[in-house]
């Protein structure tokens, strides 16, 4: 999986769940994202994701 297609994932699991989703492309250091998710942040780098990469993600964000 791509980073916009987790992205997009994310804006749906927002949406569905009436939560607020935030994405800065110029907060994070290189071409990595920073994410804001119902209060909690994380980063996403560039590139391909693994299924372990994305669970670590939802879990940061506490969607897991």
């Amino acid at each position: 999986m791509k980073r916009d297609q987790f992205i997009r994932e994310l804006r749906k699991i927002a949406k569905d769940q009436g939560k607020e989703l935030e994405i800065y492309e110029d907060k994070g250091k290189g071409s990595h994202y920073r994410v804001r998710f119902d209060g909690k942040i994380t980063t996403l780098k560039s590139g391909e994701y693994t299924p372990g990469y994305v669970r670590l993600v939802k879990k940061q964000l506490g969607i897991i």
